[in-house]
């Protein structure tokens, strides 16, 4: 459960600052659209935040105990005293008492009327049963939408396109489509019903990737978990504990109506309602029959894996649209990668480490059934310029945008010269036997002593391998480079902030900071994050940071979604709940004039690392994070917890409903390629036969037939 921050009496208030800067106004419009939901007056750093280092060396994530501060803040002094009015400073960072909790679908639409909260119903009950869209579905995003609202449905999709085969369009001239509005409400009709744009509302409150997938979930067909026919057995309704004349919201459909899919009860539905829905006050309105589902049931993270077969079992299919490969090496059949060394041993398969405390990073911190694995190059005793490869399958990819992410976690504890070089092998065309070698990224430098998070940018056109190269360096050591739980999306990377100690942080006194590295988006715009932690739940904030390119750029930061997720570390990324916010920049607001201006111009000088920058004004997101749901998930793995971070443009939404293909940018780095490498790949590849044409056929016909006739004259002659 999130919960909003509190812009009324019930926040505490500081009123000990006194400057000439003159009010910040936002309206409760721009609160519910998630533009700059907070933070009306800057709250200046305090001077010490981590170094905004090289993301690849793995010393870059110190552990907490050296990044933590909880030092009260500083204002700046030396402002004019003319019409000095002393603000109200409202108390995010200094407010101790409970925010006011977070609305769910239930609570949003009260008094609409709508048949289970949220579900618009034609005048023909017959389509109780909806149908089935085309696929790709097209839509159309209606002006009224906010533009982070806009946003937030595109992520939607792509959350759609990772775990399921559903695509979505925009719509071209196609009679039925999904008319994406901006209503009182969160809500949508069930199934495919009417042609001319069939509405379904993101109003005030809605605009969260989870509530998004839950209405366009009903658009695609999909009733509430809770109205199933087998309701009975798995959750008990409490009608005493219903509002007057809000009973019919917990309809309970036959076998005859809706089905299943065939799928057990699913507790972790995103289209479940959660216990409290409809609740006059006096108590649960559903009760599960397995208490330790009690606050599990309406979730709004992410799909469920039940909601996923549920949704390919619906519309009979079982790919993914950007879903590429993942591996965590638990089968021996390495998921169809391969190894080869330039010494005696190369990649092995291990489920531990002699000398080292390194485990399998799957079930870290879990119970398992049987062993699990990891794949370990061990540098100890081999020789400088000693390399092995780890090649994946081939993949190719289908997206009309050719970028793809590869995750991955790693494990170092090798010397601080040897490499792990990550590279593509991309084939031309079916007839390529040894494909083009693209250094794709470099981890090197001090080892550590965790599983670290990180992100690779591909920019593969055709059929590709990833290819990761071990490579041994000087320097002696008894380690070497450990990986697992690999994942490759035909998606965009994110920015990772992997914070470790997550237990200090946790037990830490109320206010407490800690501070990401700096940031660039992909074109340009500098920024960074903060979490401040209080007694049962903390914030997330981010400020512009000056950068190499601020002379370049337009400010205020037009139109930019800035997004965070908090990262649910479950191996498969097809299965993974994370939580999700996101708010975008708007250049005509007064807010944004203030908080996301040029921060060279008029924002505080400060140091971070080595560097002296100018940073803005912090903005909170809207919603806070209650500690207790951190269990519900793998939030916290390994005592680390991790979130990532994107600054998308999407000012192309202001005139389509789409945006452009996003840009990769490799990183150039110095490094040869093995001359065993460029001969070819691991395990050679299987080159179609050819098979012969209409005119090999004949020709080979014609000489058959010439042999025969001259062996025939031959003998007639002899």
């Amino acid at each position: 459960m999130w919960f909003p921050c509190s812009f009324g009496s019930q926040c505490c208030l500081r009123l000990d600052v006194c400057v000439s800067l003159e009010p910040h106004p936002l309206s409760a419009h721009s609160l519910s659209q998630g533009h700059l939901p907070s933070g009306l007056f800057p709250a200046v750093p305090v001077p010490s935040s981590p170094a905004a280092s090289r993301r690849h060396h793995p010393d870059n994530s110190p552990s907490l105990r050296h990044q933590l501060d909880s030092s009260p803040l500083h204002y700046p002094l030396g402002v004019s005293l003319s019409h000095c009015h002393c603000l109200l400073i409202l108390a995010l960072d200094l407010c101790h008492g409970s925010p006011i909790e977070w609305k769910d679908i239930p609570n949003i639409n009260i008094g609409l009327n709508l048949t289970e909260g949220d579900i618009m119903m034609p005048k023909e009950r017959s389509a109780i049963l909806g149908n089935r869209w085309d696929i790709p579905v097209p839509y159309k995003l209606t002006a009224n939408l906010s533009l982070n609202y806009k946003g937030v449905i595109l992520r939607a999709f792509e959350q759609y396109r990772l775990k399921s085969c559903i695509d979505f369009k925009p719509r071209a001239a196609e009679d039925f489509y999904i008319s994406a509005e901006s209503h009182t409400g969160c809500w949508s009709y069930v199934g495919r019903i009417s042609p001319g744009g069939q509405t379904l509302s993101i109003g005030n409150g809605c605009g969260i990737k989870s509530i998004v997938e839950h209405e366009f979930l009903h658009a695609l067909g999909f009733w509430h978990e809770q109205s199933r026919y087998d309701r009975d057995n798995y959750v008990t309704i409490n009608f005493a504990n219903i509002i007057k004349g809000q009973e019919s919201n917990f309809v309970k459909y036959s076998e005859n109506q809706t089905t299943t899919q065939g799928t057990p009860y699913d507790y972790y539905s995103v289209m479940h309602y959660n216990k409290n829905a409809f609740s006059n006050g006096n108590g649960n309105t559903i009760i599960t029959k397995l208490p330790e589902f009690q606050d599990v049931i309406g979730q709004r993270l992410d799909f469920s894996e039940y909601d996923v077969i549920e949704l390919n079992t619906r519309y009979k299919c079982t790919s993914s649209i950007s879903f590429l490969d993942h591996c965590s090496f638990d089968d021996e059949s390495l998921c169809q990668m391969s190894v080869c060394s330039t010494g005696d041993y190369g990649w092995q398969r291990l489920n531990s480490l002699s000398g080292i405390s390194v485990t399998d990073h799957t079930y870290l911190g879990k119970e398992q059934n049987g062993a699990s694995f990891f794949m370990h190059f061990s540098t100890e005793g081999k020789n400088q310029s000693d390399t092995a490869r780890l090649e994946s399958k081939t993949m190719t990819p289908t997206r009309d945008c050719k970028v793809q992410c590869l995750q991955f976690y790693y494990y170092h504890s090798g010397n601080e010269s040897d490499q792990l070089n990550i590279w593509i092998r991309e084939y031309q065309n079916d007839m390529d036997s040894r494909g083009t070698l693209s250094l794709m990224d470099q981890i090197t430098g001090p080892p550590g002593n965790y599983w670290k998070f990180h992100h690779v940018p591909l920019n593969a056109n055709n059929t590709f391998q990833v290819v990761f190269e071990a490579r041994k360096r000087a320097g002696n050591n008894s380690g070497g480079f450990s990986l697992d739980d690999i994942n490759i999306s035909e998606t965009e990377c994110p920015h990772v902030w992997q914070i470790r100690d997550f237990n200090v942080l946790n037990n830490s006194e109320p206010s407490t900071s800690v501070y990401s590295p700096l940031y660039y988006s992909s074109d340009g715009y500098r920024f960074q994050a903060r979490l401040m932690m209080y007694p049962n739940y903390f914030y997330i904030s981010v400020r512009p940071v000056s950068g190499t390119y601020d002379e370049q750029l337009q400010w205020p930061c037009p139109w930019r979604q800035i997004t965070f997720q908090m990262l649910d570390q479950n191996p498969h990324i097809q299965k993974q709940m994370s939580l999700e916010l996101s708010l975008t920049t708007e250049p005509d607001s007064a807010s944004s004039r203030y908080y996301w201006a040029n921060p060279r111009n008029g924002g505080n000088q400060v140091i971070i690392g080595s560097e002296s920058v100018f940073v803005g004004a912090w903005v909170v997101y809207p919603y806070s994070i209650i500690k207790y749901d951190l269990t519900r998930r793998e939030f916290v793995k390994g005592d680390d917890i991790i979130f990532l971070f994107s600054m998308q443009d999407i000012s192309g939404l202001l005139e389509k409903d789409s945006l452009p293909c996003p840009k990769v940018s490799v990183e150039k780095l110095n490094v040869s390629l093995d001359a065993t490498a460029q001969q070819g790949p691991c395990v050679p590849r299987v080159l179609p036969t050819a098979s012969p044409g209409p005119t090999d056929e004949c020709a080979g016909i014609m000489a058959s037939s010439l042999i025969i006739v001259v062996v025939s004259f031959l003998l007639l002659m002899s």
